[in-house]
């Protein structure tokens, strides 16, 4: 079998710059796909952080005008990886989060600083960068998605495109004012191309444009060509079901295993179950939660916003209160989430753990600890927090939607009959139905071999990259000519 070449293109990469799941997928994928003889080479911004890992690094093409100064793609490796990194310090040259100021508001030039991604993109995919001529381009979210409306109106033969969305919600739009900066030809501007709602759609481009159409699990797929879904892409998403399918995404089982995890008090796995008491007892004691190793505790390890349902969980905590469990918080987001966060752990000691933020080693720690993690989103394209529970024998409490209903099996009778049961869903994501979850949830734990059962189903789950590596292999060699 040849080695099929892809090139990818995102804005983050784990481990080189991360702020959510994204940055684990594309920063996951080449490894897996290696395996199906795919190489993957991929494209992100010169942050500083990538440009750092990279170092040292070759010159492969140059840019007379990146959207306002010369820019320069540079390849290297780092992490394992098979990078190439646009370097152009005018739009990538700045401090903290990729798409946002240190007042949290987004770089003004976002539209900027992505078309330039997207363009270059491009270059590289039609042949800039001298010997070497993609298969496939595979683009992830809005901010690689003016990649192939720039490849739709070049000439020669282009390689074959895959857009995957990660997250609808993000969308990539501005100002129609900011078209003819594009340096696409006034047809581009049009529904039949980048034009969306009077204004220019990044996301809307790569879906108009790519030969295929990918998200990150058969249910979302499927909610999203829905006009309560679609966030105004459903029509799109209609019209394109033929050349659309859900991937569920993998973890990197390397990273995210408990008998190898350097960042718990102990390690375990499925045979040692039981020691995961000590990761729990050091979480409390780390969280300044009472040291009652009955108590069952609760997880959270997740932005902390309107989508993720935070405001339910808020909600609920006289509901987690009430039936003698802890909760412990790993998260930031929303200010008035993050404060009722605090004023819960203020109002609870003992009972409520809370830190505001982000720390990679907690999130394994408070996944190897905790009893379950509760996911209750009101929209999931994936989510990755379940499958890491999964993995680390943490039972998921998840809303029935999206990745969420494909990944976790609910313990309901016929499940828990048949033995496959991993977890507990809920459905409408409502306050009521949490309350009822976290009730059912407790209740099973009460049952410590029902419990139990749970949490082996879960660890026997593969929740690796192997299928999906193997399904989105599958699908780039369809857009690739026999011979």
């Amino acid at each position: 079998m040849t080695t099929l070449q892809v090139l990818a293109v995102a804005s983050e990469i784990y481990p080189l710059i991360k702020t959510g799941g994204l940055a684990d997928v594309v920063g996951a994928l080449p490894a897996a796909l290696a395996q199906e003889d795919v190489a993957v080479r991929t494209l992100v911004p010169g942050y500083p952080s990538v440009l750092a890992a990279l170092k040292p690094a070759k010159t492969v093409m140059t840019i007379g005008d990146s959207f306002g100064a010369p820019a320069r793609v540079l390849a290297g490796t780092a992490a394992g990886m098979e990078i190439l990194a646009l370097d152009a310090a005018h739009l990538f040259d700045r401090p903290g989060n990729p798409y946002s100021g240190p007042d949290g508001l987004d770089w003004p030039d976002n539209q900027r600083r992505f078309a330039a991604l997207s363009r270059a993109a491009a270059d590289v995919a039609l042949g800039a960068v001298k010997g070497y001529r993609p298969d496939v381009v595979h683009a992830h979210d809005w901010q690689a998605g003016l990649t192939f409306a720039y490849m739709n109106f070049a000439q020669g033969r282009r390689p074959g495109t895959v857009m995957t969305i990660h997250n609808l919600a993000f969308q990539g739009q501005f100002s129609a004012a900011f078209f003819p900066m594009l340096g696409l030809p006034p047809q581009a501007f049009s529904l039949a191309g980048v034009e969306y709602y009077g204004g220019v759609g990044y996301l809307k481009a790569g879906l108009h444009y790519a030969d295929r159409v990918t998200t990150v699990s058969p249910g979302y797929a499927a909610e999203i060509r829905t006009p309560e879904e679609g966030m105004g892409f459903d029509g799109l998403l209609r019209d394109r079901s033929a050349t659309m399918s859900g991937i569920l995404n993998g973890i990197d089982t390397e990273a995210w295993n408990p008998q190898t995890d350097p960042h718990l008090a102990m390690q375990y796995s499925k045979a040692s179950m039981g020691r995961r008491a000590v990761n729990k007892a050091a979480l409390q004691s780390q969280l300044g939660l009472d040291q009652d190793p009955e108590a069952p505790l609760f997880g959270v390890v997740t932005r902390l916003s309107w989508q993720k349902g935070m405001d339910l969980l808020v909600a609920n905590v006289p509901t987690l209160l009430g039936q003698g469990a802890q909760l412990a918080v790993l998260g930031a987001g929303e200010p008035g989430l993050e404060a009722g966060f605090r004023a819960a752990a203020a109002s609870n000691p003992g009972r409520v753990g809370c830190v505001i933020g982000y720390d990679e080693a907690l999130a394994h720690r408070v996944l190897a600890a905790s009893d379950a993690v509760l996911v209750p989103s009101r929209f999931e394209p994936c989510g990755l927090t379940q499958l890491y529970a999964l993995r680390y024998g943490t039972v998921p409490v998840v809303a029935r939607v999206g990745g969420l209903s494909d990944t976790v099996i609910d313990a309901n009778p016929a499940a828990m009959g048949r033995g496959v049961a991993t977890g507990v869903q809920f459905a409408p994501v409502t306050y009521e139905m949490m309350r009822v979850a976290i009730e059912r949830s407790v209740a099973l734990y009460r049952q410590p071999a029902v419990w139990k059962k749970l949490q082996s189903n879960g660890m026997a789950s593969d929740v690796s990259w192997r299928d999906p590596a193997r399904r989105y292999a599958a699908l780039f060699r369809e857009l690739v000519p026999a011979g």
